[in-house]
């Protein structure tokens, strides 16, 4: 059932992209689904983002992402902020999709820019979101993660300034003297969200409204203890809580890491399922590496559901 989106405001914090459990023939797992987004809201996060990179979205067909809004929408009940990625290549195919979900009760879409090998000019760009936000009136977050087509602090601006309905970015790829840039020049009803898994920390210290990124999925309850730090200024044991996070995600990060994200959760009692081909499992050394250090972050308490 629709709803009115919650303000622009109400998306900050930990809002994690959830992971698409898989069954072994590569259908959606709607009871672990479920599972996830109870473990998610039990540790205190402050959304939920659904179909986005980490959920593998890019696999999914437009009536599989509906459906993973939908449970995801009764599980959540309004309480939180719910975001679904889409991650299409043409302006038709996003409407599409964006309407496909506004009656499911979201809240913004998170929307990656166009990712195959062309890059179109500034103005296409900006006419991109623009035909967008006019057919489905939700509030849009851009993913800017896209190696050839980056947005540049400026197009990103002025997108949010000449399209009403576009209230923020989630910047990717590593670069926090972009997120900074971006943090410095935003207005007090934009929302500038930091995807730099291995600098949750520095992203929230120079000003980030709130993280987006795959490290959440992994580590959810962590990554809450993180923002309650910076949000009391306890620098001191936010730097501390980010030394030992980093090494957990040294060892979840590779060209797999999809796979070793779902492990590292399953570590914590969630069941998450497998990947979708031809993403494989997580190997045998992938899963040495992150038990290795997993107690780093989490609690025997916390690891108790482990097998």
């Amino acid at each position: 059932m629709a709803r009115k989106p919650c303000a622009p405001g109400a998306i900050r914090g930990i809002i994690p992209p959830l992971v698409t459990p898989f069954a072994d023939d590569e259908t959606i797992d709607e009871a672990a689904l479920r599972l996830q987004v109870r473990h998610m809201m039990s540790c205190g996060v402050h959304g939920i983002v659904v179909g986005g990179s980490a959920g593998e979205g890019f696999t999914l067909t437009l009536d599989e992402l509906r459906r993973i809004v939908a449970v995801t929408a009764e599980e959540v009940n309004g309480s939180l902020p719910l975001i679904p990625g889409i991650i299409v290549n043409s302006t038709r195919e996003a409407v599409l999709r964006a309407k496909a979900l506004a009656d499911l009760g979201v809240d913004a879409l998170q929307i990656t820019p166009p990712h195959y090998i062309f890059r179109t000019d500034d103005d296409a760009m900006l006419q991109h979101f623009r035909d967008i936000q006019a057919e489905v009136g939700l509030p849009i977050l851009i993913y800017n993660v896209v190696p050839w087509n980056y947005l540049s602090p400026a197009l990103l601006l002025r997108i949010m300034r000449e399209v009403p309905g576009v209230i923020g970015v989630k910047q990717s790829a590593g670069d926090l003297k972009l997120l900074s840039e971006l943090v410095t020049a935003a207005r007090p009803d934009e929302r500038i969200l930091g995807a730099i898994d291995a600098l949750v920390y520095p992203c929230l210290a120079v000003g980030a409204h709130g993280m987006i990124s795959q490290i959440l999925a992994a580590l959810p309850r962590p990554c809450v203890q993180m923002w309650d730090l910076v949000e009391q200024g306890d620098h001191r044991a936010a730097l501390d809580l980010h030394k030992r996070m980093l090494q957990v995600w040294n060892a979840i990060s590779s060209d797999n890491r999809v796979a070793v994200t779902k492990y590292t959760l399953s570590l914590q009692g969630v069941p998450t399922g497998r990947t979708r081909r031809p993403l494989t499992p997580a190997s045998e050394r992938q899963k040495a590496a992150v038990r290795a250090v997993i107690r780093l972050v989490l609690n025997d308490d916390e690891l108790a559901a482990a097998a």
